[in-house]
């Protein structure tokens, strides 16, 4: 970036206040409680682990990120531990010293220090916009084109792998107005008690509820054969990543022989890949996730070229605290399409959230916060409470 052009960046209006040089970024590792046991087909965890950025600006203001795993490195290769040396001996190197309002240009940076360690590099990504919206008192979606919606209706996802708890879960949502729309977790169980779980789960709960399966890569092509005409008949309105990423041609014999749309998710971290599953017609709708495109104008990218292969959007999550809610929340807010909103229960899932204001929920929809950044307070008594001591 020319010299003259840094100075108008880092120096707006000539005001010291508003200062965006990046002076230093900062992380630790939080481990927070869930409120439930929380399983997957590969792993199950009772609390979630982050690594929180802060990155502050000349001008004092400091913004927040997140990187969200789930146990480990069982999701994707990232782990807290990784993404924390990653960040502090990689990236923030090559950031320091440069201004946060040069997006494009730090996101190159990063990509030049870094191959994939897409978490990390999302985590720092939602620092900057924090910060520099709060250095120009603008909120971050002002550098995204502005909002178009300012809620999403958010579904819960059903976890645990008791249907009776599911089910009195499910129905404390309806009450409260919370939530109607529900996921369900597969692959753990054998196809068959999984499939019972969810008939007891379903004929549970009102009529019309829309329910969708996340089988988490837990099948192979025959046992998806073999249950689709089932999950049709119960009424599922979707089924996530069936199969493990890679077995192009097998999940596009399912998304053929299939009444109900396929999502892609873990098959499709970059851009090239998610080309590739819809070439392969290996899916009808696309799940954007911070942690897999790594960053704001990527995850903007990546649902531009899922739309434009006909593929909807859906707003997906990894159990991100209310600081990563709000940063997904920030994206999602601006796209065109998000045809079938989100599922950022995560903050409602932890026993102690990490921010004290920011996203609401409220009449089944996770409301857009108000103010600059991310729109955000942190706990901070929250934050070093849950903070790993080294």
């Amino acid at each position: 970036m020319p010299t003259s052009q840094s100075a108008v960046i880092n120096h707006l209006d000539g005001d010291a206040r508003r200062d965006t040089t990046i002076e230093y970024i900062e992380t630790r590792i939080v481990d927070c409680i869930t409120t439930r046991r929380h399983k997957l087909s590969n792993t199950e965890i009772t609390h979630q682990s982050f690594v929180i950025v802060a990155a502050k600006l000349a001008s004092g203001a400091v913004g927040y990120g997140e990187a969200s795993t789930l146990g480990g490195p069982r999701w994707s290769e990232e782990s807290v531990e990784a993404i924390k040396a990653n960040i502090d001996t990689y990236i923030a190197p090559v950031l320091v010293g440069q201004s946060a309002l040069a997006f494009e240009a730090n996101g190159l940076r990063m990509n030049k220090a870094v191959k994939r360690n897409s978490s990390a590099r999302a985590a720092i990504d939602s620092a900057l916009y924090d910060a520099a919206g709060k250095a120009l008192e603008l909120p971050a979606t002002a550098f995204l084109g502005g909002p178009v919606r300012d809620r999403i209706e958010v579904l819960w996802a059903l976890a645990s792998g008791d249907a009776d708890q599911e089910i009195e879960e499910a129905r404390t949502k309806l009450a409260a107005r919370e939530h109607r729309r529900f996921k369900i977790k597969l692959g753990f169980h054998s196809p068959a008690d999984d499939m019972a779980r969810l008939r007891k789960i379903m004929g549970a709960l009102p009529e019309g509820t829309e329910m969708i399966v996340d089988v988490n890569q837990g099948w192979s092509e025959a046992t998806a054969i073999r249950y689709l005409p089932e999950l049709a008949d119960l009424g599922v309105a979707l089924i996530e990543q069936p199969l493990h990423p890679g077995q192009l041609a097998a999940t596009a014999r399912i998304a053929a022989r299939s009444a109900i749309p396929i999502m892609v998710d873990e098959a499709a971290f970059s851009n090239p890949e998610i080309v590739q599953n819809a070439v392969a017609a290996a899916g009808s709708v696309y799940s954007l996730k911070m942690v897999k495109s790594g960053g704001f104008l990527e995850m903007r990218r990546a649902a531009g070229i899922a739309s434009a292969f006909g593929m909807e959007l859906y707003g997906g999550c990894l159990l991100e605290s209310g600081i990563g809610a709000a940063a997904h929340m920030a994206v999602f807010s601006t796209l065109p399409q998000l045809e079938w909103g989100c599922e950022h229960f995560g903050p409602r899932i932890l026993r102690n959230d990490l921010i004290s204001s920011g996203p609401v929920f409220k009449d089944f929809h996770i409301h857009m916060p108000h103010g600059n950044g991310l729109g955000i307070s942190i706990n901070h008594d929250a934050l070093n409470d849950a903070t790993r001591k080294v």
